[in-house]
């Protein structure tokens, strides 16, 4: 199996196991896997630890067991982690993190996307753009802006596996290859 069809798999099993325990659960599961997912993107040791051969399962569970109190993990969650370590899956765990959030966005139906501009823009003018992409979706849309002059103006939008390309650099580019082609 592959690592993403194994956290795909574990990801569903929790996902379904937050359902039926209930909304407050399903979103507290998901909390505590992007809580992980933040330790371990911030401490690639922590990641070398969980994929090494060489470490012991029961230092695995002893590290993993520091992790879950620091994040105040619940049984479920604890219980799923350890299950994860015995069945040597700890270096699934970012990636079941991954798949959990966008199994959580799909039930709530959230979009999540990336906006880039040329230039930085204020509170305001983000949230009416948000308002406007999410109006036009139909859905709620979690925004993250980033900056990039190298697109010389225009927008960027990546939503999902999608990419509108409205930026200045884009629309050069295709004037540059319109006029090569001699049209």
């Amino acid at each position: 199996m592959t690592d993403s069809v194994v956290a795909r798999r574990y990801a569903n099993a929790l996902f379904a196991l937050g359902k039926q325990a209930g909304a407050k659960e399903l979103e507290q599961y998901g909390a505590s896997l992007a809580q992980l997912d933040r330790l371990l993107a911030g401490s690639p040791d922590l990641d070398k630890v969980f994929k090494s051969p060489v470490v012991s399962l029961a230092e695995k569970r002893k590290v993993v067991a520091k992790l879950l109190k620091k994040i105040a993990a619940d049984k479920v969650m604890t219980n799923f982690c350890l299950l994860l370590a015995d069945k040597g899956r700890l270096p699934c765990l970012r990636d079941i993190a991954t798949y959990y959030g966008t199994l959580l966005d799909t039930e709530k139906g959230v979009i999540r996307g990336r906006l880039v501009t040329a230039v930085s823009l204020d509170a305001k003018k983000q949230g009416q753009l948000k308002s406007m992409l999410e109006k036009k979706a139909g859905k709620s849309i979690e925004l993250a802006f980033d900056v990039d002059k190298s697109i010389l103006g225009g927008v960027v939008l990546k939503v999902g596996d999608r990419v509108l390309d409205a930026s200045l650099r884009a629309q050069l580019a295709i004037l540059r290859d319109t006029i090569k082609r001699g049209e």
